[in-house]
Formats: C-alpha cells, sequence, structure tokens
C-alpha cells in the first residue's frame, strides 16, 4: 500500500501560514513526521494562494519539501501552471493529482504527464461532473483510462480514484466503489486505485472510524495507495494487518517489522 501523506496542504491554516511565510523550520516538522510515521509520497497543495502566486509557490514548495526528505512528491492542484512549475524542479518521479474526464482538464495535464513521465491520479468524472451510479461511472472510468493509455501513458502510471462519496447521502457509495474498482481491474490489469478519505465520512460524527473501516473494505477489492493522515496510527496498523491477511504480506515481514519498531501501538 502507498500511503501518501496528505498533510502538506495549505487549506490547513498552520500550512498555509508556513507558506506564506517561508517557514521552513515548521515544514521540516510536519514533513519528517509523516515520513517517520510511514508515508512514502507526500501530497504539496498550495491551492489557497491567488493563481498568478500559485505556480512560483509550487516550485518552491516542492524544492523545499525535497530538501527536507528525499521523497517523492504527489503534486496536487487545479492549476495546471501550477503543475508544471512544480514538476520542473521535481527529483525523480513524481505524482500528478490530478486529471479527470474534463475535456480541459484533460487537454492540460496529459502533456505535463507525459513530458515528465508522471504517474497520475486519474478522477472518475468528466464534463457532467461526478456520475451518478456505478453503471455511468463505470463508462466514465474505462474511457478515461483507455484514452490515457491510447495517448500512451503506462497503465503501471495511471491511479484510479473513484470518487467515493459521502455515506451519509448516498448509502450505496461504498458497495458501488469497490465493485467499481473491481470491474475496472478486470478491464485494465495493472491499474491501480487510490483514494483520499475524507469523502467518506462527510458530515457525520467521529469521521475517523468510517474513514478507517472503508480503508480496509477498498484494501479487499484492488485499493493500494490512499492520501491518508499517517500520524493516525491506528489507521496504519489496521493497514498493516490487511495488507498480511491477503496476502500482500509474505509471512507478514512487514507487520512484524512494523511491531519491532513500535509502530502498531494504537492510541
Amino acid at each position: 500500500m502507498l500511503i501518501i501523506g496528505e498533510k502538506i496542504n495549505s487549506t490547513r491554516k498552520s500550512i498555509d501560514r508556513a507558506v506564506r511565510d517561508k517557514d521552513v523550520d515548521f515544514l521540516r516538522e510536519e514533513v519528517l513526521k509523516q515520513v517517520n510515521a510511514g508515508a512514502g509520497m507526500l501530497d504539496v497543495n498550495c491551492g489557497t494562494l491567488e493563481a498568478r502566486e500559485e505556480p512560483d509557490t509550487m516550485k518552491w514548495l516542492v524544492k523545499t519539501v525535497q530538501d527536507i526528505a528525499d521523497i517523492p512528491l504527489c503534486i496536487d492542484s487545479p492549476n495546471w501552471e501550477a503543475l508544471a512549475a512544480g514538476l520542473s524542479v521535481h527529483r525523480g518521479k513524481a505524482m500528478i493529482n490530478s486529471i479527470s474526464g474534463e475535456t480541459e482538464r484533460f487537454k492540460n495535464v496529459l502533456p505535463l504527464v507525459k513530458q515528465y513521465n508522471a504517474s497520475v491520479v486519474a478522477l472518475c468524472m468528466d464534463d457532467r461532473g461526478i456520475p451518478a451510479n456505478k453503471e455511468q461511472s463505470l463508462r466514465v472510468g474505462v474511457k478515461l483510462v483507455s484514452e490515457l493509455i491510447e495517448a500512451g501513458v503506462p497503465v503501471d502510471d495511471i491511479y484510479f480514484d473513484p470518487l467515493v462519496r459521502s455515506v451519509a447521502t448516498n448509502p450505496e457509495t461504498v458497495l458501488e466503489t469497490l465493485q467499481l474498482m473491481e470491474d475496472m481491474a478486470s478491464k485494465f490489469n495493472g491499474l491501480h486505485f487510490v483514494s483520499g478519505l475524507s469523502n467518506v465520512s462527510f458530515g457525520l460524527p467521529e469521521r475517523r472510524h468510517l474513514n478507517r473501516a472503508y480503508v480496509v473494505m477498498s484494501m479487499a477489492s484492488g485499493l493500494d495507495a490512499v492520501i491518508v493522515d499517517p500520524l493516525d496510527s491506528t489507521l496504519m496498523a489496521l493497514v498493516y494487518a490487511t495488507e498480511a491477511l491477503l496476502n500482500m504480506d509474505r509471512f507478514c515481514m512487514q507487520y512484524i517489522k512494523q511491531y519491532q519498531q513500535g509502530k502498531l501501538k494504537v492510541l
């Protein structure tokens, strides 16, 4: 499971302040906490800045985070110019967050994916928005992934996000999302699946319980990357346990290693 740390995001007030003030010491603490907790990649987002400021700030943020930790980044912005700026200074293979079936988004982001040989989060939506049901989702997903592959993007570089909705308002959403991943996996051998956790529990109390349960259920249906807070030690322990139970961790070696490092303690 690829753990993508979510916390270097300027929608958090403390990160917004640190980015605007170029507070490297604060960012260093936030970066290292996530890496030490098990993140294999960090999502970086400075989208709260004005559009004209975001590209230069993204360039600074990417360089700063990679100077702190030698780790690949998931460069996250709806602004393709900010994506381009971050990619231009990124060391190693980056991930782009994100592309979709929306005409303008696809046209502007695809050249970046190819130019920088980047992995890419592929959102299951098009010009009509998020599909209303699993049949529409499958059509949108198949079209998007097929077009990426036809354009020369290796399937191993595509991380399909089925865009789970809130179970509070869409009771069927989780079961439909699990089926969508299984259907997409049957059509595209080697396709990856990624999810953020915030949507599934939106509007409900004690959201972390739903988020944790969703990760476990989704891993059984093919989820192999997640954008999450790696400082949630309970969630991380559940990920390691689920990998062992799904035979993704042969002889439980990773699980044992995490135990020996004291990372399976539930707070």
